[in-house]
């Protein structure tokens, strides 16, 4: 096992510089950048910018490292401050040079400054790192609480009425996009045009840090119902119908008849021994499950509900060709996804030995 885990770790290498190498690439061609922004911003014709700048900084210490030196709007403006803004910004090297740069600094976890926040990206993603965990986390517990009870009520009466409607309540769900649920939610229950139960922005109201401890809990969760009932409506379908059909592949093994033989009641056979078997693909799938809740599905959410979490802010840096959030959301993400993917493959090992990854391997 311990051969296995390293080739899969060196294998991460030279797959985190194949996408870093590709989305280099993609951005070198990709049209405008952060010098012509700071051009068009001095010219007064930008307005397309989203996000916050910060006060302390002006434009050009703000949004520097630019892409392109062919900007026609700098054509009205001396050409000396074009080539310090690109000097400053690095893009007076060649764009290998700066690729060798951005895969050591990275190799250290040296993201360096936002261009448009003068602030450290590192620090930009610790600060947004709890909305999203919040979410993504939520979303996965709400899931898997509802989806395997689900799962394993509809395996025990397949092809009743109750397997049906339950089935089509879970595909009409699925189908629904989580944006246009949210933006039912907040239109019945958050002073849409019906009830004002909820909140619509923010994790914790104004005055939270005047609240008692029970009361800081359930202003929170005053304020996470909505966002997390939006996102999780349709992430119950695939765990429902895969703790459906696992259960279902159990059931119908001899084992399950020789224990129902030897008396014991349905519930014993069930939780007793179908469980722990038809749940190994479940529940070994959990790791993923949360890393996908996590990065996906959060942006409209986050616009919607005004939480200012990962997925606004990538939004915001891509928009603004703000490219070390870019780059450094981009590298940490797939960073996370690779080491998920194993620790995935790990837990199927934990919860059943019989499986072998470096056998099958040889």
């Amino acid at each position: 096992m311990l051969a296995y885990i390293s080739r899969r770790v060196l294998l991460m290498i030279p797959t985190l510089l194949g996408i870093l190498l590709i989305s280099f690439a993609i951005i070198q061609f990709a049209p405008g950048g952060p010098v012509e922004r700071i051009m068009a911003q001095l010219q007064g014709m930008d307005s397309g910018a989203t996000g916050r700048f910060s006060g302390g900084a002006d434009v050009g210490s703000a949004q520097m490292q630019a892409s392109d030196t062919g900007y026609r709007g700098a054509q009205g403006l001396d050409q000396k401050l074009v080539e310090e803004l690109n000097k400053q910004f690095g893009f007076d090297k060649p764009a290998h040079e700066r690729f060798i740069k951005m895969v050591g600094d990275y190799a250290a976890f040296d993201f360096g400054k936002s261009f448009f926040r003068d602030t450290p990206v590192l620090q930009l993603i610790k600060e947004k790192l709890p909305v999203s965990i919040t979410l993504g986390l939520w979303m996965t517990l709400l899931s898997y609480g509802i989806s395997i009870p689900l799962g394993i009520r509809k395996a025990v009466r397949d092809g009743t009425p109750f397997d049906t409607w339950t089935s089509a309540v879970v595909i009409v769900g699925y189908a629904i996009p989580s944006f246009l649920f949210a933006v039912l939610l907040v239109v019945v229950f958050a002073g849409g045009s019906f009830w004002q139960i909820f909140p619509l922005r923010g994790l914790t109201s104004e005055n939270w840090s005047e609240l008692s401890t029970l009361g800081k809990i359930a202003d929170y969760l005053w304020h996470v119902i909505l966002p997390v009932t939006a996102m999780a409506i349709g992430a119950f379908a695939t765990s429902t119908f895969l703790t459906k059909n696992s259960f279902l592949d159990e059931i119908r093994k001899q084992y399950v008849q020789t224990a129902r033989m030897k008396g014991l009641t349905e519930s014993q056979v069930l939780y007793g021994h179908v469980f722990r078997n038809a749940m190994l693909i479940v529940i070994a799938g959990f790791p993923g499950a949360f890393i996908h809740a996590f990065f996906t599905g959060s942006l409209l959410i986050e616009n919607i509900f005004s939480l200012d979490g990962l997925g606004l802010l990538s939004f915001e840096s891509i928009i603004n060709r703000d490219y070390p959030v870019v780059f450094a959301t981009l590298y940490i993400f797939s960073l996370l996804g690779l080491v998920v993917n194993l620790l995935s493959d790990l837990t199927y090992t934990w919860i059943d030995p019989r499986i072998d990854f470096e056998t099958r391997e040889t």
